[in-house]
């Protein structure tokens, strides 16, 4: 409530000018059971102490003497007072409610924003991490099962390559013909400690913990979209540069074109190569002989 939270800011607010444990009564010098004359015949005699005009140059006299006021108004109303008699006898909570600190704090649509994004992220890469265990069980237990089906029971090691077929796709279903399948077969290859998933070209591809995507900071969205947006940014300003250099170019060559010196004037008898045409050449020829590495690798 409201008046609580007054309360809540005076108690500390006395505590922290007039000392540890003072209460409202200790500082009028009035027992808790005080009548109400008692209390404003108090307030009077501390009101002239704290006065500003006899306090001048002390540090928060003003407010001390404000605060005074406040005290002696809440002693005065018998339902404020009872309020705080209770908590002088079981004391103030430690934790004042959320009401309590965002009305005294009020955080501004920045720091909400930041908490939020800390927090979304916070979460996200959470479940990265929690997908990332689970997909680590996950290859464990399938380099188990390729072992298993290639060595035996026993798991006992064999020599050279074992070609396996296992069921990665879950127990039989029924297809749209009403038969009977299996789960999705996949061929491996077990070679020692090693297990491959064998492509249908032949390709090796190994199954071990890289297979898991390892969680990220960088990959939850906040951080995601920046570089997303940086990325763009200097994409643009690059395709910018190149556009400005390809103008100047085209420039250059219309004026060496329109001057008619060098070898490829008519009348020369001569062509000069083109500035370029032989790497290109050499590109397209390694393209052509397929100079570009697969990413599988083949065992034999």
């Amino acid at each position: 409530m409201q008046e609580d939270h007054e309360i809540f800011d005076l108690v500390s607010a006395i505590e922290a000018t007039e000392g540890k444990g003072t209460n409202f009564y200790s500082w009028l010098d009035i027992p808790s059971s005080a009548s109400t004359s008692e209390i404003s015949k108090a307030y009077r005699k501390k009101s002239l102490q704290l006065h500003p005009d006899k306090n001048k140059g002390v540090k928060n006299a003003h407010e001390r003497f404000a605060r005074l006021g406040v005290v002696a108004a809440i002693l005065r109303n018998s339902e404020k007072r009872e309020r705080y008699d209770f908590f002088v006898k079981n004391g103030v909570p430690k934790w004042r409610g959320t009401g309590y600190y965002y009305s005294r704090f009020r955080p501004g649509l920045g720091t909400v924003l930041t908490f939020l994004v800390i927090l979304t992220s916070g979460l996200q890469y959470l479940v990265q991490k929690m997908n990332y265990n689970r997909d680590l069980k996950r290859v464990e237990q399938i380099r188990d099962q390729a072992r298993a089906a290639a060595w035996g029971a026993k798991m006992t090691p064999l020599e050279g390559q074992r070609k396996v077929r296992l069921n990665l796709g879950g127990g039989p279903r029924m297809d749209e013909d009403g038969n009977v399948i299996g789960g999705r077969m996949v061929d491996m290859v077990v070679e020692g400690d090693n297990v491959y998933i064998l492509e249908g070209d032949g390709g090796l591809w190994p199954v071990n913990s890289d297979t898991a995507v390892a969680p990220s900071i960088k990959k939850t969205w906040f951080l995601g979209l920046v570089t997303s947006l940086v990325q763009k940014v200097a994409r643009r300003d690059g395709e910018t540069i190149d556009d400005a250099s390809a103008e100047l170019e085209g420039k250059g060559e219309e004026s060496d074109s329109g001057s008619g010196t060098g070898s490829d004037a008519p009348g020369s008898g001569t062509v000069s190569p083109k500035e370029g045409s032989g790497a290109k050449s050499g590109r397209a020829a390694t393209m052509m002989a397929g100079g570009r590495r697969r990413k599988v690798v083949r065992k034999k």
